[in-house]
């Protein structure tokens, strides 16, 4: 609402800052009111379609996010390395380009898992060991041929997750590069901290998610796997505001004119 209200705040970074809060919104909304739920509940359940829904909307979420994080890598390394062709290269067509496709790699990645889902023949107990639905804790409870499922995520985890991660690694040693050749230290202070903010939810997203979803299943607790869901799940997403909003003055700026504005 801050950048929609905020003149100021029209510009590519904040309108991949706005996709981002609202990811976030619909990111938490799949896990946590069920969680809170259960809470309270002495026999904590969810139908099966329920699962299949809150793995949808949650993979579509991590997924976008993703992919939504190495393209405002690539901004950040466009205003750094190239600012002169910054106005051209991150146009409005560019910027929106770039965030749909970031919904469309994460939609269909979900729609495919979620299809694959609905194949699996499940056999009892019908439990899972986890306060969310996921997809690999979906196919411990199958009792028909996995090896499809198995594959495709695989698949999925070298491109929407791996490819993001390797190219936002890749933008950041641009930057850096960028930034070290600037001759005043005042001058690589100020660059480094117009992705400073990024680049520490890089660090959290990208640290949490391969941690939980590229690491051998054998040899961890249970314990361990849902402490590393709660930070990926929870953790990240509740920092991302902090991080963007508590920490940058030109948002605090126009919190406080919203605010305002409501109050009058």
């Amino acid at each position: 609402m801050a950048t929609r209200v905020s003149p100021a705040l029209h510009t590519p970074m904040y309108f991949f800052l706005s996709n981002l809060s609202f990811l976030d919104i619909c990111y938490t909304s799949t896990t946590i009111p069920v969680l809170l739920v259960n809470f309270f509940r002495e026999k904590k359940t969810i139908s099966y379609e329920g699962c299949l829904s809150q793995i949808f909307f949650f993979v579509t979420s991590a997924g976008t996010e993703g992919v939504l994080l190495a393209a405002m890598a690539y901004d950040r390394s466009v205003a750094i390395c190239r600012p002169l062709q910054y106005p051209v290269l991150m146009r409005v067509k560019v910027c929106v380009g770039l965030v749909t496709g970031s919904w469309l790699c994460g939609l269909v990645n979900s729609v495919t898992h979620t299809v694959l889902a609905t194949t699996l023949t499940l056999c009892g107990p019908h439990q899972i060991s986890h306060f969310l639905c996921d997809i690999p804790l979906l196919l411990k409870l199958s009792c028909s041929d996995t090896s499809v499922n198995e594959s495709v995520l695989h698949v999925a985890s070298a491109t929407i997750g791996l490819s993001p991660c390797l190219f936002t690694a890749g933008s950041y040693t641009l930057i850096i590069a960028a930034i070290l050749r600037i001759p005043s230290a005042q001058g690589r202070r100020k660059a480094f901290s117009t992705c400073a903010s990024h680049l520490t939810v890089v660090v959290l997203f990208y640290g949490t998610a391969n941690f939980n979803y590229d690491r051998p299943r054998e040899g961890h607790s249970l314990d361990t796997d849902i402490l590393v869901s709660v930070l990926f799940c929870v953790v990240t997403p509740m920092l991302n505001p902090i991080i963007y909003s508590l920490r940058n003055k030109e948002v605090q700026s126009a919190l406080r004119k919203l605010a305002g504005r409501q109050i009058a």
